[in-house]
């Protein structure tokens, strides 16, 4: 995790996410059902450090969790594609219970970049829980990406989600 933020740092009261969805997201028992979690919302509202405290909890409960940013994301996959493994890449990474993409949405996205997350979508799609951080609501997703892309991506990514908005 990029930042080591655990549930011992978080203030719930100051949050605006819901306490009863702290709570129930808390449990984990979304990452059992192979479900997803997005969080969205303007920066500093919270989202990475509540996402990262959820991955240390599930790292303490024995679950296996990859994180990403977009463009790490991105670079994962140049490199796969350069190398012929791409298929390797994606198995590999969904090993993991919980694939986070982090901070989507604060730069336009090109068409590779794109289809890395729309690859990562598809692959873990009822497979695997994605824990998504924006600054945009996945609605606006089109404003950064293609948007035949965009609505694939989110059309998987929303099918099963708990959509979170934090705001400040």
């Amino acid at each position: 995790m990029p930042n080591g933020k655990t549930f011992g740092s978080w203030k719930s009261e100051l949050s605006s996410i819901p306490q009863a969805t702290q709570n129930a997201l808390g449990t984990l028992e979304w990452v059992s059902r192979r479900e997803n979690c997005v969080i969205s919302g303007p920066s500093g509202t919270g989202k990475r450090h509540f996402i990262e405290a959820l991955c240390h909890q599930a790292i303490d409960a024995d679950l296996r969790v990859s994180w990403f940013t977009l463009e790490t994301l991105a670079a994962t996959f140049g490199r796969a594609h350069v190398d012929g493994s791409v298929a390797w890449t994606i198995a590999k990474i969904c090993r993991s219970d919980i694939i986070v993409v982090d901070d989507i949405g604060l730069l336009p996205v090109g068409h590779e970049t794109a289809e890395a997350f729309y690859r990562l979508v598809d692959a873990a799609y009822e497979r695997r829980s994605l824990a998504v951080t924006s600054n945009i609501h996945p609605s606006g997703f089109d404003t950064i990406m293609p948007k035949t892309m965009a609505t694939a991506t989110v059309d998987r990514l929303m099918r099963h989600a708990h959509m979170v908005e934090t705001s400040g």
